[in-house]
């Protein structure tokens, strides 16, 4: 091309892949996206009114004051040729049907488990199985407490070997940023074992 300089050259565009990070409502959800996002995560959140008195069970999480009514997104940069773009999924059973349209396109997911309250991410797991879709299970450590190892989380959740269980704390970058390589890793993985 005339007038263009051939040192330099051109920059392919970095691969996007869609992650889901889903579970039940309180488990941390929003906190993960904000805690690793590299750009102010976008946010749908809405304060708890009197309307969701006996439809959201606040047992356990007495202190939520707001919740997800939409999605959460944020983004990260892996390296050049690779940036993860994050969709928290809402927790609350009536928005539920707003995960098949977050789902469309996704590679993957972080099941976000409350071990408080694990039967709050039953309905996450069984939506990702269901599905095929990958998932990785993050049991986020509220208060910084973990006080039940991966394997018997695995057990009562009834979870098959393949699907790593990993103990987190959604606040802490790192640990957010482990959650997620243990995914890509898992992903890279079944796709080395498909071809």
């Amino acid at each position: 091309m005339a007038g263009s300089d051939p040192t330099l050259a051109a920059v392919a565009p970095p691969d996007t892949v869609k992650i889901l990070i889903a579970g039940g409502f309180g488990v941390g959800k929003t906190t993960m996206v904000g805690s690793v996002s590299e750009i102010a995560p976008l946010r749908t959140e809405e304060p708890l009114t009197a309307a969701g008195l006996g439809i959201d069970d606040l047992n356990g999480i007495e202190e939520k004051r707001a919740t997800t009514v939409a999605l959460d997104f944020g983004r990260i940069t892996i390296s050049r040729e690779l940036v993860l773009y994050l969709f928290g999924t809402p927790g609350q059973q009536r928005f539920w049907f707003m995960w098949n349209d977050l789902a469309i396109g996704a590679l993957g997911a972080v099941v976000l488990v409350d071990v408080r309250r694990p039967e709050s991410s039953f309905a996450a797991i069984d939506f990702f199985e269901r599905r095929g879709i990958p998932f990785v299970v993050g049991v986020n450590g509220f208060h910084g407490a973990h006080p039940y190892p991966a394997e018997e989380i695995r057990e009562a959740l009834a979870l098959p070997k393949h699907v790593r269980v990993l103990l987190c704390d959604a606040r802490e970058r790192e640990s957010s940023r482990d959650v997620l390589i243990a995914l890509i890793d898992q992903l890279i993985a079944d796709a080395r074992e498909a071809s």
